[in-house]
């Protein structure tokens, strides 16, 4: 009688044994209900509006602020190309004795690291270090340069409180220091410029409003910049000897749509027009150069790769002659 039980008794030590998915699988079919969470957001996944204001943070870094005492360090790849065609003429009494078309190229990665650090809950204080590559192909000479680009120190503060039903105001202001390679300091055919060869100041007011899942986001800025001053540029017959940079404004508007609880995209517009430099000459000879405007149109893919690490891939297409061709970045937060 005994014996008879022993087959039974080990079948239901086994059953027991089994994981819990196995046991189940012997019963009936899982529910709706079952089903319904399983494809739910499991814990530790974020929500839709937490990626997207790390998507603002990736397209503007002027869009999110940290709590005071933390910091948040991020890398940023970017690479550009412009592409120019210009027609070189030279009339005499005879009439037209030159007419050649130059082509004019220029290569650009910038490889940028940005520290962000929490002095108060609505205050954050930022730093960024740009390196920068840059090849350029112009008429009678190409070269390269690898050096630093123009180091900037920037707050952002928000005067209110972050809430969900109603737009939430930063204000911005940025120093850009003249550490980069300087254009006006150049000697034709020894490198390329890497800086603006000016400090400037800005200042700036960004709005965004998240209402699930798009978020709408705009910005303003004015800049101001220093003159370059004691120069001794030779440019033809003449030599520089000033540069008094114009003032710009600039502005932004676009919106980042979440896809799900990893993916979002983003569509944005940034132009800026730049008031006209003012030359002097050792000469005594005063030019003021023509008003420029630059307008670009950058579409994002933002990956969710864990609840804190979220990778941004943009693509940006000039829409003006004084805009760069063609723009490709990469932002990637970096976690301590």
């Amino acid at each position: 009688m005994k014996l008879r039980m022993l087959p039974a008794l080990l079948a239901s030590t086994l059953l027991l044994q089994l994981p819990a998915h196995a046991q189940q699988s012997t019963t009936a079919p899982a529910s709706a209900d079952a089903a319904r969470d399983a494809l739910a957001k499991k814990e530790g996944e974020g929500d839709q509006s937490a990626l997207l204001k790390e998507t603002l943070t990736a397209v503007d870094k002027q869009y999110s602020l940290i709590r005071q005492g933390q910091y948040q360090v991020s890398y940023d790849l970017n690479y550009s190309y412009i592409g120019q065609e210009k027609i070189v003429t030279d009339y005499s009494i005879a009439g037209l004795t030159l007419f050649e078309i130059e082509n004019t190229s220029s290569h650009t990665i910038t490889n940028t690291l940005s520290a962000d650090y929490g002095v108060r809950n609505n205050l954050t204080a930022n730093v960024t270090l740009p390196v920068i590559s840059r090849y350029s192909d112009v008429r009678g000479h190409s070269g390269l340069s690898n050096t630093l680009g123009d180091i900037s120190l920037g707050a952002r503060w928000q005067p209110l409180e972050a809430r969900r039903d109603r737009p939430n105001l930063t204000a911005t202001t940025t120093v850009r220091l003249p550490t980069g390679r300087s254009p006006f300091k150049v000697v034709a055919g020894s490198g390329q410029a890497t800086g603006s060869g000016v400090g400037s100041l800005s200042a700036g007011l960004n709005v965004n409003r998240i209402v699930d899942p798009v978020a709408l986001f705009g910005s303003f800025s004015v800049t101001g910049s220093l003159p370059a001053k004691h120069l001794w540029q030779v440019n033809g017959t003449r030599v520089l000897t000033k540069v008094q940079p114009g003032p710009s404004v600039g502005f932004g508007m676009g919106f980042a749509y979440a896809l799900s609880y990893g993916i979002s995209t983003t569509m944005s517009f940034q132009q800026s027009i730049a008031a006209g430099s003012k030359l002097t000459f050792a000469d005594g000879l005063k030019v003021k150069t023509n008003m420029q405007t630059s307008a670009m149109l950058n579409l994002g893919l933002g990956y969710r790769m864990s609840p804190k690490t979220t990778v941004n891939l943009s693509v940006g297409i000039g829409l003006t002659s004084d805009s760069p061709n063609l723009s490709v970045g990469l932002n990637l937060p970096l976690a301590f």
